[in-house]
């Protein structure tokens, strides 16, 4: 049977396969080759008892991440706030070139809106052709086009202390706030204190990751891009990168660089360039081994 792993916890896979949620182990073979089943995983498992089984196979993904540990993203939602604290446009910019770089789409959520202006912000990465979603405090009615854009996808969102992600979505779902409020009683901790990674259905369609403590440094830290790769992360880049006058141009400072002509002229965002220009040097640094680890 195929299914879908949708909680991992305690050495246990739930896998939802033909509307019944099946614990199972894993074989030891993944142990030997070095493979650990992810959340989103599609899998294929061995019935063993009622509603018990084994995961023997883990299908192709299309991506993963490291931490948190989940596979087959379809979005990736950024939620960061107009202030307090005030968007760091070089981190925002690292984590949705992370995103494009394992295919996972990278979408805003723009949240505290009522405190200042936010559609400069949403203006700059709509140009760089990005979906944006703005939402003030407990302003319920933002919320539904934010809800429509998950169905059928399967969703995890990303955000800094103060940010207000913990209270988005548990106003997107309140399962949510239940779940990490049942986990904090019994467990005797504070609330979002949880190291498991769970797919919730959301209504129409669709999974969202409850993915507790999930921040921007968990990403900068497990995630790397090698330079060769990074100019592919910006697709504002891409109807540029085959008209540069050189080969192998790294888009910062070289003459008949398309990309820099793109930047003069408003096509490009200087703020996104500056960005691409400050990881690229960093990207430097990596060796491929290391990318690799």
């Amino acid at each position: 049977m195929q299914g879908r792993i949708l909680k991992a916890t305690g050495g246990f896979y739930y896998v939802w396969s033909d509307g019944i949620l099946y614990e199972c182990r894993a074989r030891g073979l993944f142990r030997k080759n070095g493979m650990v089943p992810l959340v989103g995983d599609w899998v294929e498992i061995e019935e063993t008892g009622s509603q018990t089984g084994y995961v023997t196979r883990i299908l192709a993904r299309k991506n993963s991440l490291t931490r948190p540990p989940l596979a087959n993203l379809d979005q990736l939602f950024l939620v960061i706030s107009i202030l307090d604290p005030k968007p760091n446009l070089l981190v925002l910019d690292q984590l949705i070139a992370i995103a494009e770089y394992k295919k996972i789409e990278p979408v805003l959520v723009i949240t505290k809106t009522d405190l200042g202006d936010w559609e400069t912000l949403a203006g700059l990465y709509r140009k760089a052709g990005f979906q944006v979603f703005c939402t003030g405090w407990e302003q319920d009615s933002d919320l539904k086009p934010l809800q429509q854009a998950m169905q059928g996808k399967i969703s995890a969102f990303c955000g800094n202390s103060g940010v207000g992600k913990s209270s988005l979505l548990n106003r997107i779902d309140q399962r949510l706030d239940l779940s990490t409020a049942q986990t904090s009683r019994k467990l005797g901790r504070g609330r979002h204190t949880t190291r498991h990674v769970q797919l919730y259905p959301v209504e129409g369609g669709g999974y969202i990751a409850d993915t507790p403590g999930f921040s921007s440094m968990d990403l900068e830290r497990y995630e790397t891009i090698l330079k060769d790769q990074l100019q592919y992360c910006f697709r504002e880049f891409d109807p540029y990168l085959d008209q540069c006058r050189f080969t192998g141009c790294s888009h910062t400072k070289e003459k008949g660089c398309a990309v820099l002509e793109a930047v003069a002229k408003g096509e490009i965002s200087a703020s996104r360039h500056e960005s691409y220009c400050r990881l690229y040097e960093e990207a430097k640094q990596i060796k491929e081994w290391e990318a690799r680890q």
